[in-house]
Protein backbone atom coordinates (compact mmCIF):
# COMPACT_ATOMS: atom_id res chain seq x y z
CA UNK A 1 0.00 0.00 0.00
CA UNK A 2 1.49 3.36 -0.91
CA UNK A 3 2.17 6.06 2.06
CA UNK A 4 1.59 8.89 0.24
CA UNK A 5 -0.72 11.58 1.89
CA UNK A 6 -3.73 12.28 0.16
CA UNK A 7 -3.72 15.54 -1.64
CA UNK A 8 -6.90 17.40 -0.76
CA UNK A 9 -7.64 20.17 -3.63
CA UNK A 10 -7.89 23.43 -3.55
CA UNK A 11 -11.25 25.32 -3.47
CA UNK A 12 -11.25 27.44 -6.60
CA UNK A 13 -11.19 31.09 -6.10
CA UNK A 14 -15.41 32.46 -6.28
CA UNK A 15 -15.11 34.32 -9.46
CA UNK A 16 -17.63 36.87 -8.35
CA UNK A 17 -15.77 37.85 -5.38
CA UNK A 18 -12.31 38.66 -7.11
CA UNK A 19 -11.19 41.77 -9.16
CA UNK A 20 -11.28 41.38 -12.59
CA UNK A 21 -7.83 41.65 -13.22
CA UNK A 22 -4.41 40.13 -11.62
CA UNK A 23 -2.11 42.58 -12.42
CA UNK A 24 -0.73 45.08 -9.78
CA UNK A 25 0.15 48.67 -10.10
CA UNK A 26 2.34 50.74 -7.73
CA UNK A 27 0.81 53.66 -6.37
CA UNK A 28 2.76 55.47 -8.79
CA UNK A 29 1.35 53.66 -11.67
CA UNK A 30 -2.23 54.24 -10.00
CA UNK A 31 -1.41 58.13 -10.25
CA UNK A 32 -0.14 57.91 -14.00
CA UNK A 33 -3.34 56.94 -14.57
CA UNK A 34 -5.18 59.19 -12.77
CA UNK A 35 -3.41 61.68 -14.38
CA UNK A 36 -3.89 60.23 -17.74
CA UNK A 37 -8.18 59.63 -17.41
CA UNK A 38 -8.40 63.33 -15.61
CA UNK A 39 -6.46 64.32 -18.79
CA UNK A 40 -8.45 62.91 -21.17
CA UNK A 41 -11.89 63.68 -19.66
CA UNK A 42 -11.07 68.14 -19.53
CA UNK A 43 -10.14 67.26 -23.44
CA UNK A 44 -13.29 65.79 -24.00
CA UNK A 45 -14.73 68.90 -22.06
CA UNK A 46 -13.64 71.46 -23.98
CA UNK A 47 -15.57 70.66 -27.20
CA UNK A 48 -18.42 70.73 -24.96
CA UNK A 49 -18.13 74.03 -23.17
CA UNK A 50 -17.52 75.53 -25.96
CA UNK A 51 -21.21 74.38 -27.81
CA UNK A 52 -22.08 75.30 -24.48
CA UNK A 53 -20.82 78.84 -24.79
CA UNK A 54 -22.17 78.89 -28.60
CA UNK A 55 -25.54 78.46 -27.19
CA UNK A 56 -25.29 80.43 -23.92
CA UNK A 57 -28.31 82.66 -24.91
CA UNK A 58 -30.64 80.20 -25.39
CA UNK A 59 -29.48 78.23 -22.19
CA UNK A 60 -30.06 81.60 -20.19
CA UNK A 61 -33.25 82.37 -21.96
CA UNK A 62 -34.10 78.20 -21.25
CA UNK A 63 -33.14 78.89 -17.10
CA UNK A 64 -35.05 82.70 -17.53
CA UNK A 65 -38.34 80.83 -18.53
CA UNK A 66 -39.80 79.60 -15.37
CA UNK A 67 -39.63 83.26 -14.06
CA UNK A 68 -42.20 84.73 -16.68
CA UNK A 69 -45.64 82.84 -15.57
CA UNK A 70 -44.91 84.22 -11.73
CA UNK A 71 -44.48 87.58 -13.17
CA UNK A 72 -47.18 87.77 -15.44
CA UNK A 73 -49.79 85.88 -12.98
CA UNK A 74 -48.64 88.94 -10.48
CA UNK A 75 -48.91 91.42 -12.84
CA UNK A 76 -45.56 92.90 -11.83
CA UNK A 77 -44.55 95.85 -13.09
CA UNK A 78 -42.42 95.83 -16.55
CA UNK A 79 -41.10 92.72 -17.58
CA UNK A 80 -39.41 89.51 -16.41
CA UNK A 81 -35.83 90.35 -17.38
CA UNK A 82 -32.38 90.26 -15.48
CA UNK A 83 -30.00 92.85 -14.75
CA UNK A 84 -26.36 92.94 -13.86
CA UNK A 85 -24.75 95.83 -12.11
CA UNK A 86 -20.70 94.52 -12.61
CA UNK A 87 -19.23 95.52 -15.63
CA UNK A 88 -18.14 91.53 -15.86
CA UNK A 89 -21.68 89.78 -13.96
CA UNK A 90 -23.05 88.91 -17.77
CA UNK A 91 -19.92 87.50 -18.75
CA UNK A 92 -19.60 85.74 -16.02
CA UNK A 93 -22.96 84.25 -15.74
CA UNK A 94 -22.58 83.19 -19.41
CA UNK A 95 -19.50 81.32 -18.36
CA UNK A 96 -20.47 79.73 -15.84
CA UNK A 97 -23.92 78.45 -17.63
CA UNK A 98 -21.25 77.51 -20.61
CA UNK A 99 -19.35 75.13 -18.28
CA UNK A 100 -22.16 73.75 -16.18
CA UNK A 101 -24.06 72.92 -19.81
CA UNK A 102 -20.34 71.62 -20.98
CA UNK A 103 -20.02 69.37 -18.18
CA UNK A 104 -23.53 68.09 -18.72
CA UNK A 105 -23.27 67.23 -21.96
CA UNK A 106 -19.49 65.28 -21.48
CA UNK A 107 -20.91 63.58 -18.63
CA UNK A 108 -21.26 60.27 -20.54
CA UNK A 109 -17.81 60.65 -21.34
CA UNK A 110 -16.41 62.08 -18.20
CA UNK A 111 -18.05 58.85 -15.99
CA UNK A 112 -16.61 56.13 -18.74
CA UNK A 113 -13.53 57.82 -17.84
CA UNK A 114 -13.98 57.49 -14.24
CA UNK A 115 -15.01 54.00 -15.28
CA UNK A 116 -11.96 52.62 -16.91
CA UNK A 117 -10.22 54.02 -13.94
CA UNK A 118 -12.00 52.30 -11.34
CA UNK A 119 -13.49 48.65 -13.22
CA UNK A 120 -10.19 46.98 -13.06
CA UNK A 121 -10.04 47.14 -9.23
CA UNK A 122 -14.00 45.99 -8.53
CA UNK A 123 -15.35 42.50 -7.71
CA UNK A 124 -17.79 41.08 -10.69
CA UNK A 125 -20.59 41.93 -8.47
CA UNK A 126 -20.13 45.36 -8.09
CA UNK A 127 -19.40 45.71 -11.99
CA UNK A 128 -23.06 44.39 -12.17
CA UNK A 129 -24.31 46.97 -10.06
CA UNK A 130 -22.21 49.57 -11.38
CA UNK A 131 -23.85 49.94 -15.03
CA UNK A 132 -27.68 49.65 -13.66
CA UNK A 133 -26.61 51.95 -11.13
CA UNK A 134 -25.13 55.03 -13.36
CA UNK A 135 -27.61 54.35 -15.75
CA UNK A 136 -30.36 54.73 -13.40
CA UNK A 137 -29.26 57.48 -11.35
CA UNK A 138 -28.82 59.70 -14.49
CA UNK A 139 -32.23 59.03 -16.13
CA UNK A 140 -33.72 59.67 -12.10
CA UNK A 141 -31.58 62.97 -11.63
CA UNK A 142 -32.59 64.04 -15.12
CA UNK A 143 -36.32 63.57 -14.14
CA UNK A 144 -35.60 65.48 -10.77
CA UNK A 145 -34.86 68.37 -12.80
CA UNK A 146 -37.35 68.81 -14.81
CA UNK A 147 -39.99 67.84 -12.49
CA UNK A 148 -38.83 71.07 -10.39
CA UNK A 149 -38.45 73.41 -13.50
CA UNK A 150 -42.02 72.03 -14.84
CA UNK A 151 -44.13 71.81 -11.88
CA UNK A 152 -42.09 73.82 -8.91
CA UNK A 153 -40.39 76.72 -10.13
CA UNK A 154 -42.99 78.88 -11.74
CA UNK A 155 -44.87 78.73 -8.33
CA UNK A 156 -41.92 79.00 -6.36
CA UNK A 157 -41.00 82.54 -7.72
CA UNK A 158 -45.17 83.46 -7.64
CA UNK A 159 -45.04 82.89 -4.10
CA UNK A 160 -41.61 84.47 -3.46
CA UNK A 161 -42.56 87.45 -5.84
CA UNK A 162 -45.89 87.88 -4.32
CA UNK A 163 -44.68 89.92 -1.70
CA UNK A 164 -43.86 92.69 -3.43
CA UNK A 165 -46.36 95.93 -3.40
CA UNK A 166 -46.03 99.30 -4.69
CA UNK A 167 -43.57 100.28 -1.98
CA UNK A 168 -41.53 96.80 -2.45
CA UNK A 169 -40.76 96.51 -6.31
CA UNK A 170 -38.85 93.16 -7.59
CA UNK A 171 -35.69 93.71 -8.87
CA UNK A 172 -33.79 90.56 -10.02
CA UNK A 173 -30.17 90.55 -10.47
CA UNK A 174 -28.26 88.26 -12.32
CA UNK A 175 -25.56 87.44 -9.86
CA UNK A 176 -28.82 86.54 -7.72
CA UNK A 177 -30.92 84.69 -9.59
CA UNK A 178 -28.66 82.24 -11.78
CA UNK A 179 -26.71 80.44 -8.45
CA UNK A 180 -30.41 80.28 -6.87
CA UNK A 181 -31.79 78.80 -9.82
CA UNK A 182 -28.63 76.43 -10.53
CA UNK A 183 -28.60 75.03 -7.32
CA UNK A 184 -32.30 74.75 -6.47
CA UNK A 185 -32.39 72.43 -10.00
CA UNK A 186 -29.81 70.80 -8.21
CA UNK A 187 -31.32 70.09 -5.43
CA UNK A 188 -34.38 68.45 -7.30
CA UNK A 189 -32.00 66.39 -9.32
CA UNK A 190 -30.40 65.00 -6.13
CA UNK A 191 -33.62 64.43 -4.04
CA UNK A 192 -34.87 62.00 -6.87
CA UNK A 193 -31.40 59.79 -6.48
CA UNK A 194 -33.19 58.63 -3.18
CA UNK A 195 -34.17 55.56 -4.83
CA UNK A 196 -31.61 54.31 -6.76
CA UNK A 197 -29.35 55.03 -3.44
CA UNK A 198 -31.72 52.97 -1.35
CA UNK A 199 -31.87 49.99 -4.26
CA UNK A 200 -28.07 50.04 -4.42
CA UNK A 201 -27.68 49.45 -0.96
CA UNK A 202 -30.11 46.75 -0.79
CA UNK A 203 -28.71 45.26 -3.97
CA UNK A 204 -24.95 45.57 -2.35
CA UNK A 205 -26.65 43.47 0.86
CA UNK A 206 -25.63 46.40 3.05
CA UNK A 207 -29.10 46.68 4.63
CA UNK A 208 -32.49 44.90 4.04
CA UNK A 209 -36.20 46.26 3.41
CA UNK A 210 -36.83 45.39 6.58
CA UNK A 211 -34.35 47.41 8.06
CA UNK A 212 -35.41 50.55 5.82
CA UNK A 213 -39.01 50.31 6.41
CA UNK A 214 -38.21 50.50 10.38
CA UNK A 215 -36.12 53.45 9.33
CA UNK A 216 -38.99 55.47 7.23
CA UNK A 217 -40.63 57.10 10.11
CA UNK A 218 -36.89 58.67 11.16
CA UNK A 219 -36.39 59.16 7.21
CA UNK A 220 -39.94 61.81 7.12
CA UNK A 221 -38.00 63.53 9.93
CA UNK A 222 -35.10 63.99 8.02
CA UNK A 223 -36.52 64.19 4.92
CA UNK A 224 -38.27 67.47 6.28
CA UNK A 225 -34.81 68.73 7.45
CA UNK A 226 -33.43 68.23 3.75
CA UNK A 227 -36.42 70.27 2.30
CA UNK A 228 -35.80 72.67 5.03
CA UNK A 229 -31.84 72.71 4.22
CA UNK A 230 -32.00 73.09 0.19
CA UNK A 231 -35.15 75.24 -0.29
CA UNK A 232 -35.70 78.81 0.15
CA UNK A 233 -37.86 77.85 3.16
CA UNK A 234 -40.63 79.08 1.52
CA UNK A 235 -43.81 76.25 2.29
CA UNK A 236 -44.81 75.46 -0.93
CA UNK A 237 -41.15 74.74 -2.33
CA UNK A 238 -40.46 73.33 0.65
CA UNK A 239 -43.80 70.78 0.28
CA UNK A 240 -42.59 69.87 -2.99
CA UNK A 241 -39.55 68.75 -2.31
CA UNK A 242 -40.47 66.29 0.49
CA UNK A 243 -43.40 64.45 -1.02
CA UNK A 244 -40.93 63.37 -3.37
CA UNK A 245 -38.37 62.61 -1.01
CA UNK A 246 -40.88 60.50 1.34
CA UNK A 247 -42.45 58.89 -1.77
CA UNK A 248 -39.62 58.23 -3.66
CA UNK A 249 -37.77 56.49 -0.10
CA UNK A 250 -40.95 54.04 -0.11
CA UNK A 251 -40.14 53.57 -4.19
CA UNK A 252 -36.64 52.29 -3.26
CA UNK A 253 -37.69 50.08 -0.06
CA UNK A 254 -40.15 48.33 -2.79
CA UNK A 255 -37.36 47.84 -4.97
CA UNK A 256 -35.23 46.77 -2.27
CA UNK A 257 -38.13 43.59 -1.22
CA UNK A 258 -38.01 42.84 -5.06
CA UNK A 259 -34.29 42.42 -4.62
CA UNK A 260 -34.96 40.55 -1.41
CA UNK A 261 -36.93 37.59 -3.39
CA UNK A 262 -34.54 37.55 -6.16
CA UNK A 263 -31.32 37.28 -3.70
CA UNK A 264 -33.75 34.01 -2.22
CA UNK A 265 -34.79 32.60 -5.43
CA UNK A 266 -33.15 28.93 -5.45
CA UNK A 267 -30.64 28.52 -8.18
CA UNK A 268 -31.68 25.74 -10.25
CA UNK A 269 -30.30 22.41 -10.28
CA UNK A 270 -28.36 21.43 -13.62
Amino acid sequence: MSSDPIQIPAPEPNPSRLPQTDEEMSFFEHLGELRSRLLRAIIGLVPAVAVGWFFKKEIKDFLVAPLQPAWERLDLPGEAVLRFAGPADAFMMYMKNALIAGVLLASPWIFWQLWMFIAPGLYKKEKALASPFIFFSTICFAGGAVFGYRFVFPEAFTVLLGFSDETLVATLFVKDYMPFFRRMLLAFGIVFEVPVIVTFLAGAGLVTWQQLLKFSRWWVVVASFISMLLTPQDVYTMVMMLIPLVVLYFVGVGCAYIISIFQKAPEPEP
